[in-house]
């Protein structure tokens, strides 16, 4: 049996999609912490169970009968998510999970400029102190949310963005979807970590030129000091936000998210969604 927290979220949503279709629908569970939200979910067939990562008796008691555990990382930021992930690694130890697959971040250690892949770092330590057998996918950033970082650029003809020089392996999330759900489903993955983005990485000066290819005018980048885009985010997100937003676009500007690799064109038996195809989509 295999069971997927943060089941109505848009990532763990996609992965049962793509499990549906791949195995029995009764050996699906999917754990929310709002039932009412997976309605889609439990009209395939896939059981839905009730499970807090605030509460591990919860946690404990919607994973009975499950031996594979696709932990999808909390939506909290910093000690908080290690305590939830805790509580889940701590439950799936009680509930007599074997295994673990998480999704992590590209490039975790404790003193990361992104302030996401810290917490990450600390999970995937707790994993292999677990004696559980894990998977980690080293998930890169969405292709999904360069919309809302580009903006109007396309439009006004300037990207303005502190990243430098520096690339990105983009991913599409329904593309991981699609990989988690074939990990799950197969055998050759334990123990295993996967850095999972495209073959090839992009700056944002490529982007710029991507975009004036498909507005038929010129676009482009202005390497923005750091100080001007965190005054920007500081007037419409609150604080934590921001740091996050900041910690990101150093990381970028730093190559922490260069990282091209071939793991997922294997897991999916296909080449991922480009930038370049997904902005001219």
């Amino acid at each position: 049996m295999i069971a997927v927290t943060g089941a109505s979220g848009h990532l763990g949503k996609a992965t049962l999609n793509y499990l549906v279709a791949k195995t029995d629908a009764n050996s699906l569970v999917a754990i929310v912490r709002d039932p009412a939200k997976a309605t889609d979910l439990s009209d395939k067939g896939i059981q839905v169970r009730t499970g807090d990562y605030t509460d591990p008796a919860s946690l404990a008691a919607s994973l009975a009968g499950v031996d594979t555990l696709l932990l999808i990382s909390s939506s909290v930021v910093g000690e908080e998510r290690v305590r939830q992930h805790t509580n889940a690694v701590n439950a799936a130890k009680e509930a007599g999970v074997k295994h673990i697959v998480y999704t992590s971040a590209t490039s975790p250690s404790a003193n990361a400029l992104f302030p996401a892949a810290i917490d990450h770092f600390h999970t995937e330590n707790l994993l292999k102190e677990s004696g559980l057998t894990y998977t980690i996918f080293r998930n890169n950033l969405y292709l999904d949310v360069l919309p809302m970082i580009i903006g109007d650029a396309a439009q006004s003809g300037q990207l303005p963005f502190p990243g430098g020089d520096g690339k990105v392996s983009y991913a599409l999330r329904e593309d991981i979807a699609e990989g988690l759900a074939n990990a799950l489903t197969s055998e050759g993955h334990e123990n295993q970590i996967y850095e999972i983005g495209a073959t090839s990485a992009w700056s944002f000066a490529d982007i710029a030129a991507i975009l004036g290819q498909k507005s038929g005018k010129t676009v482009d980048y202005l390497d923005i000091p750091a100080s001007a885009y965190e005054a920007e985010l500081a007037k419409h997100l609150p604080a934590p936000v921001v740091s996050l937003y900041t910690g990101m676009a150093e990381a970028i500007k730093q190559n922490d998210f260069n990282r091209p690799d071939s793991a997922l064109e294997k897991l999916l038996g296909r080449q991922p969604v480009n930038l370049e195809d997904f902005l001219k989509s």
